[in-house]
């Protein structure tokens, strides 16, 4: 296993308050290892105590199976929260400024950085006219700007249209997959990052709750069968002694959701229809990434 993040035990407490409690995560080279939970939840706390924004109550980080962080840090680049850029410059004026900054050699790095988040045409535009997306891209720009190896992104997606979520998703799997760039990157929406993660570790109330590969997380959410009836009471009766279907539960206005027993559609219609009872509905759906998480954290 080639670690690039481990934590053991990483607790932030604030007065009687855990922000996180006792999170332990492990991320190999090339992950896009995805952060998911509410507003509040320890996303943000996590990506801050790795990228050394702030100082951990207790536990332990490594990077790169070392201990000295301060060492190891050089090679990340972070997006926590909102990025710092100078609203009265534009987007190759921030650049250079941090490009001087840094003592990066190579002015190119300008160009290649601002065509791959597609900002290489805004011009003299200030950034303070941008739309947050804009920013969002330009500060991505900024991340890139040290060709880092690792990629830590809080919810780098935030504002941005369909459109730019699909050329960000793309750009953060091109890096993982050809640059070898270790990226974490935290979403309140699970199945946003459904379509990027190779791993997702779900987050609440400071604890993690799972910790499960993207095959792992599909295999959780499950297929079921949607029937409405005119008789939903002799129909379940029937769902229970005919085809011992015991994994049911009766919505209101008829509708029964049936969680097992899917091979059966046409046997249960066939057999309903023949005990006189109407079948206005029989739809099969499949249980959504999110209402796993719904589930998982108990939310409403």
């Amino acid at each position: 296993m080639n670690l690039v993040i481990e934590t053991n035990n990483l607790t932030k407490k604030y007065k009687d308050q855990y922000a996180l409690k006792d999170c332990s995560i492990k991320v190999e080279k090339g992950d896009i290892y995805g952060i998911v939970g509410k507003n509040g939840a320890g996303k943000s706390t996590l990506l801050k105590l790795i990228s050394g924004i702030t100082m951990p109550t207790s536990g332990d980080i490594k990077i790169f199976e070392k201990s000295n962080l301060e060492t190891q840090r050089k090679k990340m680049a972070a997006i926590v929260e909102n990025p710092s850029l100078f609203g009265d410059l534009s987007a190759r004026e921030n650049l250079e400024y941090f490009r001087i900054q840094r003592g990066i050699p190579d002015q190119k790095k300008i160009d290649q950085v601002l065509n791959l988040v597609d900002l290489g045409d805004v011009g003299k535009k200030q950034v303070k006219k941008f739309s947050v997306g804009m920013k969002q891209r330009l500060a991505l720009a900024l991340a890139l700007m040290s060709n880092p190896e690792i990629l830590i992104l809080d919810e780098p997606t935030s504002g941005i249209d369909p459109a730019g979520i699909v050329q960000i998703r793309k750009l953060l799997q091109k890096l993982a997959k050809e640059e070898g760039v270790t990226i974490l990157i935290s979403s309140h929406i699970l199945a946003e990052l459904a379509n990027l993660a190779t791993k997702v570790v779900i987050i609440d109330k400071g604890e993690i709750k799972e910790e499960l590969s993207l095959e792992d997380l599909y295999e959780k959410s499950s297929a079921y069968l949607e029937l409405k009836t005119s008789d939903p009471a002799r129909t379940v009766a029937i769902l229970e002694k005919d085809f011992k279907i015991k994994n049911y539960e009766v919505l209101p206005e008829g509708q029964i959701k049936v969680l097992e027993g899917l091979d059966q559609v046409e046997e249960i219609v066939k057999k309903l229809v023949g005990e006189n009872i109407g079948v206005s509905k029989v739809l099969k759906e499949h249980k959504s990434l999110e209402d796993y998480y719904i589930n998982l954290t108990g939310e409403n």
